[in-house]
C-alpha cells in the first residue's frame, strides 16, 4: 500500500535500494546532498548534482528536466551519512521561472527497484521559493525512513546549501547553474503529468540506475546506527520547538547562541553507544535492529546526546500521530465518497444495495483504520520502551522531581544547556510523555496563566485553586532554575505586591534561596524593577563599548531571575513600560522574567501588554492542550514540572544550594 505523505510525515523504506521519480509542470534541477549526524554537509563533494551526478550510492541527472529518475543505494552510501536530501531548484536564466509561484506542484514518488511505489509527496504551498529541499532520507534506530520536508528557500541554491552548512555555498551554486544552463543549450526534456511508469526490466537506457546501486558495489552494511532528529539546525520542530497558540504565528524556537556542533571524530559503528557490531546480518542484508539505549544520539557529551534523543522522540511521537490522524481522515473521506457514489445512483436506492454498499465501505474503513492503529501501536510501543531507559539516566536538569538524580545532587559548575519545564503528551497516547526542554539562558520570559482554562484535562478548578497550583508551579520552576545554575550563579528577585504567594514561596525562603524578601506594594515593585532595569541599561552600555571593567563594583553579575506574582496589582504605567522592558531586553544580558498572572485581570491596560504575552511562553499550572507546534500542528497537552505530593526533594535540593553558596563566599 502506498504511503501518501503529508509535509512532516515518515514512511519507513522496506529496503536499501529505492528509486526517487519527480515529476514537475517545468524543467527543474534534481541533486542530493548527504548529511553527517548533525544535519551538515561535510564539503562540496558531499552533494550530487548536474556537474557531478555521481557519488557512492547515489545518482542524479545531469541536466535540468520536468522528470527525473534518481537512485540511491544506502547501503553504499559513506559510513558518517545519515541523512539524503532530494532538492529541487529552478535553473536561472532568459525564461526561467524566477519562483514556484504558479507553478504546478512537483511530485515526488519513492519506488522499489521493481517500480512499485513505497511513499509519494506533492510539495504544495511553494510561492516564493525557487529551490526547496523536498525528502530526506534519514537513519533512525537502525532503519531508514523517507520524510516529507517541503522547505523552500527564496534564496535559490545558494541559500538552501549555505543552510545545511557548506561555505562555498554560493561558489558551488554558480557551478550547479552553468552546467544546467550548458545542458539546457543542448535539450530540455518534455514534462508529462505525473511520472511515467515503466514495468520492472523494461526501463529505457538512460533512466536505469548505474554503478551507484550496483550490488557489487555495495560496503557491508552499517549495524545500529541512528541519527538525532531535530539534532541539526534544519529540524522543524522538537521538545522545546513548542508555543501558544495565542503567539501570532510560527516561531523559531532554535537558540540563536548556539551553532550546531560536530563531535571531533566519529567512532567506529562497534563503538557507537547503542550500536550493535555486524554479526553476519540476516539473509536479506538488513541491519539488526538495536534495542534502545540511553544517550544513542550524536553530541559532545553525554548531556548534549540525551537532549537530542529527546527531540528526536518528540519528532517521532509527532509524526506517528500525524500519520495516523492522516489515516483515518483519509478512510473518513473514502467511506463518504462511496456512499455518495451510491446514493447518487436512482438504481442502488431499491433494495438491499444500499445496505451492501455501506456494509461494504464500513468495512474497507475499519481495515484501513485498523492497519493506522496498528502501525501506531508499533511505533508507541518503540517510543515508551525507549522513554523508560532515558528518563531514569537523564540529568537533573532533564528529570523529573521524582528521579533519583536529585537524591545525589550537587549544584554544577556550570549551567547546562537545556531545562525541563513539564511534559507533553497526545491524546492518543496521553501515557506516554516526552519532556518539554527550552534552552538555556532563557531566551523568552515564562508565563503561568492562573486565570480559568478554557482547554485541558484537569476539568473545573476553582479560581481560588488554580492560583495557587500557579505560584507552586512558579516555586518548582524556579526551584530548578536556582539548582541547575552554579550555587553563585543566580540571584532570585521576587514581587508579590499583596503577599498572595507568601505560602508558596516558602521553600525559597526557608532555603535562604531568597537573600531578600519578596517586595510588596507599589514602593517595593518600583524599587525592584528600577534596579533591574538599571543593571540591563548598564551591562548592556559596557557590552556595547567593550568596557565590562567599568561597570559599578556593587553591581550584581550574577544573572538574575525575577518572579512576578499579583499582577497587575501594585504596577503603574511606568512599571508596565519597565517590565516589558525587561523581557525584551532582559535576556541578552542574564536577566530571565517568570510571571504569574490571569491575563482577564490584566486587560484594563488594554493592547498595551499584547507584545508582553507574545514575547512569554504560556505555561499552565494543571494539564491543559493549549500548546501548538507550528511544525505539524498538534495541540499538545502540557503538564506542569510539580514535585510529588508530600516529597521534600525541592527543600532538600534548595538547602544543598545555600550550602554550596556558604562554602563559596567563606
Amino acid at each position: 500500500m502506498t504511503a501518501e505523505l503529508v509535509r512532516g510525515q515518515n514512511h519507513p523504506l522496506p529496503g536499501a535500494r529505492v528509486e526517487i521519480r519527480v515529476s514537475a509542470g517545468t524543467p527543474v534541477v534534481a541533486g542530493a546532498t548527504l548529511n553527517d549526524a548533525q544535519g551538515r554537509m561535510r564539503d562540496a563533494g558531499w552533494i550530487a548534482h548536474p556537474a557531478a551526478p555521481q557519488l557512492p550510492g547515489v545518482e542524479v541527472s545531469r541536466q535540468a528536466a520536468a522528470v527525473h529518475h534518481l537512485a540511491v543505494d544506502l547501503d553504499a552510501l559513506r559510513e558518517d551519512v545519515h541523512r539524503v536530501n532530494v532538492l529541487l531548484a529552478l535553473p536561472t536564466g532568459p525564461g526561467a521561472p524566477a519562483d514556484f509561484a504558479g507553478l504546478a506542484a512537483p511530485f515526488l514518488a519513492v519506488t522499489g527497484l521493481d517500480g512499485e511505489q513505497i511513499a509519494s509527496y506533492t510539495v504544495t504551498g511553494l510561492s516564493a521559493e525557487s529551490a526547496v529541499v523536498a525528502l530526506e532520507l534519514y537513519l533512525r534506530q537502525g532503519t531508514w525512513k523517507v520524510r516529507a520536508v517541503g522547505q523552500g528557500y527564496a534564496g535559490g541554491l545558494a541559500a538552501m546549501l549555505a543552510d545545511q552548512g557548506l561555505a562555498e555555498a554560493h561558489t558551488l551554486a554558480d557551478t550547479i547553474n552553468e552546467a544546467v544552463a550548458a545542458g539546457m543549450a543542448r535539450s530540455v526534456a518534455p514534462a508529462p503529468d505525473r511520472p511515467t511508469r515503466h514495468a520492472p526490466g523494461n526501463r529505457p537506457e538512460a533512466e536505469r540506475p548505474t554503478s551507484a546501486s550496483a550490488p557489487g558495489n555495495r560496503p557491508a552494511a552499517r549495524s545500529g546506527q541512528q541519527d538525532a532528529s531535530g539534532a541539526g539546525a534544519q529540524q522543524p520542530g522538537g521538545p522545546d520547538a513548542v508555543g501558544a497558540t495565542s503567539g501570532g504565528g510560527p516561531i523559531d524556537y532554535r537558540h540563536p547562541r548556539r551553532a550546531a556542533s560536530t563531535p571531533p571524530s566519529a567512532p567506529s559503528p562497534a563503538a557507537r553507544p547503542g550500536t550493535v557490531p555486524p554479526q553476519g546480518g540476516a539473509a536479506d542484508g538488513s541491519r539488526p535492529a538495536a534495542g534502545p539505549v540511553a544517550g544513542d544520539a550524536p553530541g559532545w557529551s553525554m548531556e548534549e546526546r540525551l537532549y537530542n534523543q529527546v527531540w528526536g522522540m518528540f519528532e517521532d511521537l509527532a509524526r506517528s500521530v500525524a500519520a495516523y490522524r492522516s489515516a483515518v481522515d483519509f478512510a473518513d473521506s473514502r467511506m463518504e465518497r462511496e456512499l455518495d457514489s451510491v446514493l447518487d445512483d436512482p438504481r442502488a436506492r431499491v433494495g438491499s444495495a444500499v445496505e451492501t454498499a455501506r456494509a461494504e465501505a464500513q468495512a474497507r474503513y475499519s481495515a484501513l483504520v485498523e492497519q493506522a492503529r496498528a502501525v501506531l501501536e508499533r511505533d508507541m510501543a518503540q517510543l515508551e520502551a525507549e522513554s523508560e531507559v532515558v528518563e531514569p539516566a537523564l540529568p537533573p536538569a532533564l528529570a523529573r522531581w521524582d528521579n533519583p538524580v536529585w537524591q545525589a545532587y550537587e549544584p554544577p559548575a556550570e549551567p547546562p544547556m537545556a531545562l525541563r519545564v513539564g511534559d507533553l503528551s497526545l491524546p492518543e497516547r496521553a501515557g506516554l510523555r516526552i519532556p518539554m526542554l527550552v534552552r538555556l539562558p532563557l531566551e523568552r520570559g515564562l508565563w503561568i496563566d492562573s486565570g480559568r482554562l478554557r482547554g485541558g484535562e484537569a476539568g473545573p478548578v476553582d479560581g481560588d485553586e488554580l492560583r495557587r497550583l500557579a505560584q507552586l508551579t512558579a516555586t518548582a520552576l524556579a526551584a530548578r532554575i536556582v539548582a541547575v545554575h552554579p550555587a553563585d550563579g543566580l540571584t532570585l528577585q521576587v514581587i508579590d505586591p499583596a503577599g498572595s504567594a507568601a505560602g508558596a514561596l516558602l521553600p525559597l525562603v526557608e532555603s535562604g534561596v531568597l537573600r531578600e524578601a519578596p517586595a510588596a506594594g507599589a514602593s517595593g515593585v518600583a524599587r525592584t524593577l528600577e534596579r533591574l532595569t538599571r543593571r540591563v541599561d548598564l551591562v548592556q552600555m559596557a557590552v556595547r563599548n567593550q568596557a565590562t571593567d567599568a561597570l559599578p563594583p556593587d553591581l550584581d553579575l550574577a544573572d538574575q531571575l525575577l518572579i512576578v506574582h499579583d499582577f497587575p496589582h501594585g504596577f503603574d504605567d511606568r512599571a508596565v513600560n519597565q517590565l516589558r522592558y525587561l523581557a525584551d531586553e532582559g535576556p541578552s544580558v542574564g536577566v530571565g522574567l517568570l510571571m504569574v498572572v490571569d491575563r482577564e485581570e490584566a486587560r484594563g491596560y488594554g493592547p498595551v501588554l499584547d507584545p508582553l504575552w507574545r514575547s512569554l511562553l504560556r505555561l499552565t499550572p494543571v494539564p491543559d492542550d493549549h500548546l501548538a507546534d507550528p511544525w505539524v500542528g498538534h495541540a499538545w497537552t502540557y503538564e506542569p514540572p510539580l514535585a510529588p505530593s508530600g516529597s521534600q526533594v525541592v527543600p532538600q535540593v534548595l538547602r544543598r544550594v545555600v550550602a554550596a553558596r556558604h562554602s563559596l563566599e567563606g
